[in-house]
C-alpha cells in the first residue's frame, strides 16, 4: 500500500480496501480461513509520510487453556514509509562510434528496461515519475527544441555567445542544416539559464568535422524531454545508431537542461521540469559512457583541434564543471562506465557522481551488457530509496 500510494496507483481513500484485499489473499494462501485476518485500523500520516496498519486474527487452539476458551486473539501493527515526492530522471546515453555492434544492442536493452522500471506501476493520468533521454555523440540532436533553442553559426565570426531566442536572426526550417547542438558559449556556458537568455550554439566547425570523418553531425535519435510515455521513450531508444566521437560535456549540458525549470518555456506543458524544491521533487541525472571524452568545439580554433582520439582535457573539465553546477542545484547524479578502462574517463565519471549515501553508490562500472542492465536497475531501486529518505 505504501508503494501504491507513492506511485499513484491508489489514493488514500482506497488504501483500506487495498490492505484488506492483501490480507484476504494471504488468508487464502495459508492455513487460515478466508477473511480471518481483520484490518482494525489504517492510519496514513501525511506529515511523517507513513502508513500504519493494525490487524488481528482469532486463532483456534488445539489445546484450549483453562479459563481462556478455545480461541486466542493475535494482534499486530506494522508501519511503512511512503513518498509523494515526484521524480524527474534524465538519462545521458552514449551512442558514439565505439558503441557499435553488441554494445549498442546492450544499451538499447538496458535503457528500455530502465524505462519500464522507472515508469511501471503508476497512474498514467497522474504520473509521479517522468523520464528524459539525451543521446549524444559528436553533438546532441535537440529535435523539436532546436528551432527555439539552437543558434546556427553561419560563419566563423559567429563563434561566440549566442543571443536569446527573442532577438535572433531566425533560421528557417528550409535552411537550418539539422537539429544538432554543441556547447553554449560565453557567460552562460556552465549555467542552466533558458534559451530566452542565451541559445545553445551549433558550432560552425561541426559540419567541417563530421563530413570528412564520415560520422553523423549528431545522433539520429533526438533527445526526449520529460515524459511518462514509456512507448515514446522506447521508440527513441530503438533508433539508437552508433556514430561519432564522445562530446560528453555536451551530453551533460543537455541532461541538465532537461531537468531545469528555466527551459520550460520551449517545452510542452507535460514536458516541463518542475520548480526545484527538494521537499516536493527529486531531480536525478544518469550519465553513461563507454569511453574517454575526446571532442569539443568551444576551445578549438580550427577543425583539426576539435577531436583527439587520446582524449581532451577541455571536454573533461567542462563536464566536471557542469556536474558540479548541477549538484549545487540539488540534482543527484549517478554515473555508469560501460566497458570503461581508461583512467581519465573513470576519473571524470567518479568526479561527476554525487557522494555515496550509506549503501547507495553513485558510480558504477559495467563490464558487459548484463552488468549494464543491472547498473540501471540498481539505480532505479536506489532512486526510490532516496525519495523516501530525503
Amino acid at each position: 500500500t505504501a508503494r501504491d500510494l507513492t506511485t499513484g496507483v491508489i489514493n488514500e481513500a482506497d488504501a483500506n480496501k487495498s490492505v484488506q484485499a492483501f490480507l484476504d489473499a494471504n488468508s487464502r494462501a495459508g492455513i487460515l480461513q478466508t477473511d480471518r485476518i481483520v484490518l482494525d485500523k489504517l492510519t496514513v500520516d501525511k506529515i511523517a509520510k507513513t502508513v500504519q496498519a493494525e490487524i488481528h486474527v482469532d486463532l483456534g487452539l488445539y489445546f484450549p487453556i483453562f479459563g481462556m476458551g478455545d480461541m486466542k486473539r493475535i494482534a499486530a501493527s506494522t508501519t511503512a514509509v511512503y513518498s509523494d515526492k515526484t521524480i524527474e530522471v534524465a538519462m545521458m546515453l552514449d551512442v558514439t562510434g565505439s558503441m557499435a555492434g553488441q554494445k549498442i544492442i546492450d544499451l538499447r536493452t538496458a535503457a528500455a528496461n530502465a524505462v519500464d522500471s522507472f515508469l511501471g506501476g503508476q497512474d498514467p493520468a497522474n504520473p509521479r515519475v517522468r523520464v528524459s533521454i539525451v543521446p549524444y555523440a559528436n553533438s546532441v540532436n535537440a529535435g523539436a527544441l532546436a528551432g527555439s533553442s539552437v543558434y546556427v553559426e553561419a560563419s566563423t565570426s559567429q563563434r561566440k555567445q549566442a543571443p536569446g531566442n527573442g532577438a535572433i536572426q531566425y533560421v528557417s526550417g528550409l535552411t537550418r542544416p539539422d537539429n544538432c547542438a554543441t556547447e553554449r558559449k560565453g557567460t552562460y556556458q556552465y549555467s542552466d539559464v533558458g534559451p530566452d537568455i542565451s541559445m545553445v550554439n551549433r558550432d560552425y566547425l561541426l559540419s567541417a568535422f563530421a563530413w570528412p570523418t564520415g560520422t553523423a553531425a549528431c545522433p539520429v535519435a533526438a533527445l526526449k524531454p520529460l515524459t511518462a510515455d514509456a512507448a515514446a521513450l522506447k521508440n527513441v531508444i530503438k533508433n539508437f545508431v552508433a556514430s561519432g566521437g564522445t562530446a560528453g560535456h555536451i551530453g551533460v549540458q543537455w541532461t541538465w537542461y532537461m531537468l531545469s525549470e528555466n527551459w520550460g518555456s520551449v517545452m510542452n506543458a507535460s514536458q516541463r521540469p518542475a520548480k526545484a524544491d527538494p521537499k516536493k521533487v527529486a531531480k536525478i541525472a544518469i550519465l553513461m559512457t563507454d569511453g574517454e571524452f575526446n571532442l569539443s568545439y568551444f576551445d578549438a580554433s580550427t577543425v583539426g583541434e576539435v577531436y583527439n582520439d587520446a582524449g581532451k582535457e577541455p571536454t573533461r573539465t567542462a563536464a566536471k564543471t557542469l556536474c558540479a553546477a548541477m549538484r549545487d542545484k540539488g540534482i543527484e547524479i549517478f554515473t555508469i562506465g560501460f566497458d570503461l578502462n581508461e583512467e581519465n574517463a573513470q576519473a571524470t565519471l567518479q568526479n561527476c557522481a554525487s557522494p555515496d549515501t550509506g549503501k547507495i553508490k553513485h558510480f558504477y562500472q559495467a563490464a558487459n551488457g548484463t552488468e549494464l542492465n543491472q547498473a540501471f536497475q540498481d539505480i532505479a531501486r536506489n532512486i526510490e530509496s532516496l525519495a523516501l529518505t530525503r
